[in-house]
């Protein structure tokens, strides 16, 4: 072992220093690949990717070193259910229409910082009510115009008249904008048709609306609103596109009509029961289930009074949400890591990963969700959710070991996206 060691170490020495390679000394590493929380190390970083992770020992003459040997260092996170690219939720059922696309533009980048500074150097965001407004935070991220986290986006909602995720709450006669109801569809051709606009602007993913919505007037959250047949046709484009769909869901019979048509993920699935669960199990479906947002509502929407109807479908879908994502670990159904930022603060994200401890998780499992399964469900799996070798050098460094202590992770110390420190 000693040999084996002083060999590392002298090959780590040996190898030269360029303006295109750093190392990171971490004082532990959490590799969740193997579900191990590891002694010191030193990852070698080239042209933003991890190329090597070796035990500790010198480095080159010369060599540019991120000294983080104070901390634990992981995967930058995942979160896979945010709305980067929208307002945060408020009182006001008239709230999108307060705030012009210009403006939508700003708050979704500040909102992006926000959210890479918390240490989620990776997002899946599932819609915002002004359509293509995350395709071009997104776009904008990728230029380098903006700092934020990588981005998967999917256009607009899509659903069905008066739906979950459209805009209502308020007189019939105000016109809603077209950008606000460019996922609206009537019959599983006009999906395909609607599916296919999206994709055609720049979509990564597409995001059903198959039930009703807790923060919406006018649905309930357990009725299904969007037709298996439909469903089915926005996956068959997907497919067709090498893309994949997920889908808002909380009632029992719309999760199973969803998984039935073909969806890689559930977003919600607050009432979810065994039958929903064995099906999601046998194929393979994800469950992005935000189980610490129902406090938040709770507490935060009475005190600022949120519409009654927000406050009880909450009260209907909290508790059954949490004894579904129980259920769900227990039987070894794929869960994931998705909290529906926005709703609540952005840059908290980490509060969840207490709740899902608290719920039936260990500390390592909650984190392999928000990173190699978040990986995973996004298909992203071989440049993010890891630091093995070819992986992005995208990195967190917290105080303490998050496998003892899961809060330490809403205490992020230092962030690295792509080789390049950004906090």
């Amino acid at each position: 072992m000693i040999r084996m060691l002083l060999a590392a170490s002298l090959a780590l020495a040996c190898v030269p220093a360029s303006a295109e390679t750093l190392y990171v000394r971490a004082g532990r590493l959490v590799d969740p690949e193997a579900g191990a929380v590891l002694g010191a190390r030193v990852l070698r970083v080239e042209d933003g990717r991890v190329a090597a992770v070796l035990p500790d020992g010198p480095l080159p003459d010369g060599a540019k070193l991120v000294d983080w040997s104070a901390f634990t260092v992981l995967p930058g996170l995942i979160d896979c259910h945010v709305h980067l690219a929208d307002t945060q939720q408020s009182s006001n059922v008239a709230e999108p229409l307060l705030h012009s696309p210009m403006e939508i533009a700003f708050i979704g980048a500040r909102n992006a910082r926000t959210t890479l500074m918390a240490g989620f150097t990776t997002v899946h965001d599932v819609g915002s009510f002004r359509a293509f407004a995350d395709v071009e935070l997104r776009n904008a991220i990728d230029r380098g115009d903006v700092v934020g986290p990588r981005m998967q986006a999917v256009g607009a909602y899509v659903t069905v008249p008066g739906g979950g995720d459209e805009v209502t709450g308020f007189s019939p006669e105000v016109r809603i904008p077209d950008d606000m109801r460019a996922g609206v569809v009537n019959g599983p051709d006009d999906t395909r048709a609607k599916v296919n606009y999206l994709f055609q602007h720049g979509a990564d993913s597409i995001k059903l609306i198959a039930t009703g919505a807790v923060l919406a007037s006018g649905t309930e959250a357990g009725q299904q609103e969007m037709t298996e047949a439909e469903m089915r046709a926005a996956v068959d484009v997907a497919a067709a596109r090498k893309s994949w769909v997920t889908a808002h869901a909380h009632g029992a019979g719309g999760i199973k009509a969803a998984i039935r048509a073909g969806v890689r993920a559930i977003e919600h699935a607050s009432l979810i029961d065994d039958e929903g669960l064995a099906l999601a199990k046998a194929k393979g479906v994800w469950l992005d289930m935000d189980i610490y947002n129902g406090d938040y509502i709770a507490e935060v929407g009475r005190r600022e009074k949120w519409p009654e109807n927000y406050l009880r479908k909450n009260d209907e879908t909290t508790a059954a949400q949490r004894e579904g994502f129980t259920k769900a670990v227990k039987a070894g159904v794929r869960l994931s890591f998705g909290t529906d930022a926005g709703v609540f603060p952005h840059g908290e994200n980490a509060r969840q990963f207490a709740y899902m401890v608290r719920y039936g998780m260990t500390a390592m499992q909650a984190i392999q969700a928000a990173t190699t399964s978040a990986a995973s469900l996004m298909g992203w799996s071989k440049d993010v959710g890891a630091l093995s070798p070819g992986h992005y050098a995208d990195m967190i460094a917290v105080p303490g070991d998050p496998t003892a202590d899961v809060t330490v992770l809403e205490r992020v110390a230092h962030v690295m996206k792509g080789g390049e420190v950004v906090r």
